[in-house]
């Protein structure tokens, strides 16, 4: 008897992540998984999500409900895209393309790394679904300028800057498990960029006279929007002044983002501080959430707090490493489903009947 792809007892994404965990060579997982120092910010973005519990509503007139929207051009069948991940490969061979294809395949919109280990033109070739494109600003704006318009001519629908990890070292796992890249897993589509030049005097700073030195500022910001027509959406905001001052620059869209805790640990789960970067926005652009994605419900408790759409990481990268691109779209479908169920029992007939009415403080919290 064939064995199946996806293991029958996988009925949710925790049970891909716990699977994964078991399959996946453990220096892998530890890259795949880690969490700054503690993990402290890692487990927060889950807990943030307890402290609500959800309004039940009752013969209401949901016929013809949908979980559909409209962002940055795209029609899109749900609010669920995959996060931008690097090194796609560790966790399955077909890495960044079968992540893409389990994506389009359930409806969604995949965001590729700059770090994918598969060229990003290759990737938009076999596109079944929208792509957006990820960008870690280079210390060489020329060849920032190649990446965007490499972007542009592969029909990305829109850059993912990410703006919130100038400095990021080893985590704490993958010191413990000796992880390091194997020879055939790269960042290609960083092929022929300078590095940074980090001459870093004696008895000076690695960081703040190394990677700090060449680390991007607002009027690099100022500049890439000058240098393209594509919505440019800034990943890693965290506070409402820095969601300001994003606007200002250029910004069409927010993604609130701690960077899942692997940056920097102690920084405040990413749904407690969504309420105030949406006030302070006032619905001039779009504002996303990323962290501690893992049930339906969260998703509709992070649009009751104002994010227009979600964007979900390891889950999804735990379902390629269990399935391939069938896991991706299982796993998308998990979720989609249970975001339709929660929204049929609360009363919501759409995205837009999701408001924070939905919700209701937990006991303690």
């Amino acid at each position: 008897m064939t064995k199946p792809q996806i293991p029958p007892q996988i009925v949710s994404l925790q049970d891909y992540i716990e699977t994964a965990a078991e399959q996946v060579p453990a220096g892998h997982w530890a890259y795949l998984s880690g969490a700054g120092a503690d993990g402290v910010t890692q487990a927060d973005n889950r807990a943030a999500f307890r402290q609500y519990r959800l309004e039940s509503r009752v013969l209401a007139d949901l016929r013809g409900g949908h979980t559909r929207l409209h962002l940055f051009g795209a029609d899109l069948q749900h609010p669920i895209l995959a996060a931008p991940m690097a090194f796609q490969r560790l966790a399955h061979p077909t890495g960044e393309q079968g992540m893409a294809l389990g994506v389009a395949a359930a409806g969604g919109l995949s965001v590729i790394s700059c770090q994918a280990s598969t060229h990003m033109d290759e990737l938009a070739k076999g596109a079944q679904g929208p792509l957006w494109f990820q960008l870690y600003l280079q210390p060489d704006r020329e060849d920032s300028l190649r990446l965007v318009r490499r972007a542009e001519a592969a029909g990305y629908r829109a850059l993912v800057v990410t703006v919130d990890a100038p400095v990021n070292g080893m985590r704490n796992m993958e010191a413990r498990a000796g992880f390091s890249l194997p020879p055939d897993v790269r960042a290609v589509n960083l092929d022929g960029c300078k590095p940074a030049a980090m001459s870093v005097p004696q008895g000076g700073s690695q960081v703040f006279d190394g990677f700090m030195r060449v680390a991007p500022l607002w009027p690099d910001i100022a500049w890439l929007r000058a240098q393209t027509d594509l919505p440019l959406l800034l990943k890693g905001i965290l506070s409402p002044r820095d969601a300001i001052q994003a606007l200002e620059h250029g910004a069409d869209g927010i993604i609130v983002s701690n960077h899942g805790g692997r940056a920097l640990d102690m920084l405040p789960a990413t749904l407690d501080v969504l309420p105030g970067v949406v006030d302070a926005l006032n619905g001039k652009i779009p504002v996303l959430l990323d962290g501690g994605i893992r049930r339906g419900t969260d998703v509709l408790m992070a649009r009751a707090l104002g994010a227009e759409a979600v964007l979900v990481g390891l889950p999804l990268m735990a379902a390629l490493a269990v399935g391939g691109a069938a896991g991706v779209a299982h796993a998308l479908m998990i979720l989609r489903a249970e975001l339709e169920v929660a929204m049929a029992l609360t009363g919501c007939a759409s995205l837009q009947g999701i408001t924070p009415a939905a919700l209701n403080r937990a006991r303690g919290a």
